[in-house]
């Protein structure tokens, strides 16, 4: 998606459309890449995610060599939008499932390393990508970078798959009181019902798992992110017209992403590393919740941003808010939900916030339009971030309360059952001395 943003000049030039056209074909690879998380989900649960990242690999590989032999603006829409898009659907959900499969008591850690990648790639595909351009042609640079992410299916067949121990269910007895007739005829009742319910159960989460939208910790992630997504990407998007727009040349404006890449690509190992310590681990949905706030108060902050100075000054602190929120992103939601729920929660998560994360950037531009000012743009991602954040804090200040609660209700149960089950093994003697001591 990056390579296509960078390379949208060059096909102007080469198929003589408008410039609007050329970066549609980053929109339809996002909008793919979205809309398929739930076929990612539903594919991971099926066969691992071994083979789903190596057929990924293939079709973003493939999408990349067919774009080289285009001879159409529409060619370059089906190739890299759609089949690019859905490769990489099927590259990073299976990627996060993984890891939270591997790791467990680092699983911040990894998390935070695993999401470093893409700053990785912002950092150094401008400069790629234009080397590549400059020597090869934007056909020999697609033929070479579809080569680069064959890679992928080296990565997905190093993703040894795990084993999982499945309990066995504990049989049910038929009480000794029941007759013989009615307990037959109850028991093929109860045998036919729970045949029906494990067949539908099962058909559903052979594919994917809708129970999660009952899950109170699922549905605070989803309705923040939702908000929250609107204004997230923006501000990276506007950040190099902004500074032009303040009289900084195009090299130096262009260099305040470069600078931005670099932040972000040590904020979020450290982040995670800061996450998995034994002070935030048991409780890291109030760091996210912090990280989403910075976000919202450096937006805020930056119309204040005086010259070239105050603009790379917001740009490091930004990208340390953004590196933070972004190694949290899928952290929290494996703490909330579960390591074996995780594949389809992200497939149900990234369908739905597809329309944010397309609206909220030309929502924005409106903004800018309306106004001629970008500050307003800032002022609105800003406020926005800022109550997403307060809305975590206070939502998951209630689920842990409400976890607390469940859990000592549980341990009271389990005591109960105990007890009781010490009573009916008693003899009628032991039993009355028990009685009589407590």
């Amino acid at each position: 998606m990056l390579a296509t943003m960078y390379a949208a000049g060059q096909w102007h030039q080469t198929f003589d459309t408008i410039f609007r056209l050329n970066v549609l074909i980053a929109v339809i690879n996002s909008n793919s890449f979205l809309c398929a998380g739930p076929v990612s989900s539903i594919l991971v649960n099926r066969y691992g995610s071994r083979p789903v990242v190596m057929v990924g690999g293939l079709m973003v590989s493939s999408g990349m060599v067919l774009a080289s032999f285009g001879t159409s603006i529409i060619h370059l829409y089906l190739c890299v939008g759609v089949i690019g898009g859905l490769g990489l659907a099927f590259n990073l959900q299976p990627s996060l499932a993984i890891v939270g499969t591997y790791f467990h008591v680092k699983r911040p850690l990894a998390n935070g390393l695993a999401m470093t990648g893409s700053p990785v790639v912002l950092f150094t595909l401008a400069p790629l990508n234009q080397f590549l351009f400059d020597c090869f042609g934007w056909r020999g640079s697609f033929l070479i970078l579809g080569a680069i992410v064959l890679n992928c299916c080296v990565a997905g067949a190093l993703m040894r798959p795990v084993k999982k121990s499945v309990k066995p269910q504990p049989k049910t007895e038929t009480p000794p009181a029941a007759s013989e007739e009615d307990g037959a005829r109850s028991s093929d009742f109860q045998i036919e019902e729970n045949q029906t319910e494990s067949r539908c159960q099962g058909c559903a989460h052979r594919f994917i798992d809708f129970s999660l939208f009952k899950h109170r910790g699922f549905l605070i992630y989803l309705i923040g992110n939702v908000v929250m997504f609107f204004g997230l990407f923006a501000p990276v998007v506007f950040l190099a017209p902004y500074a032009r727009h303040q009289g900084i040349d195009e090299y130096s404006s262009a260099f305040l992403l470069s600078i931005f890449a670099l932040v972000d690509m040590f904020v979020r190992p450290l982040t995670g590393l800061l996450g998995n310590t034994k002070w935030i681990r048991p409780r890291i949905q109030y760091f996210f919740s912090f990280a989403v706030f910075f976000n919202g108060v450096c937006h805020l902050l930056c119309p204040l941003a005086q010259g070239y100075v105050g603009l790379v000054l917001y740009t490091v602190v930004f990208g340390m808010a953004f590196g933070m929120l972004c190694a949290l992103l899928f952290e929290v939601l494996m703490d909330l939900i579960g390591a074996q729920h995780f594949s389809s929660a992200v497939g149900l998560v990234t369908i739905i916030e597809c329309g944010p994360v397309l609206l909220g950037p030309p929502i924005s531009g409106a903004l800018v339009d309306a106004f001629g000012d970008y500050k307003y743009m800032f002022y609105a991602c800003g406020v926005i971030l800022s109550a997403c954040g307060i809305f975590f804090f206070v939502m998951h200040f209630y689920n842990y309360k409400k976890l607390d609660e469940e859990r000592k209700q549980s341990l009271a149960a389990e005591r109960r059952t105990s007890e009781e089950a010490v009573k009916l093994k008693m003899s009628p003697d032991d039993k009355a001395a028990y009685e009589a001591e407590g």
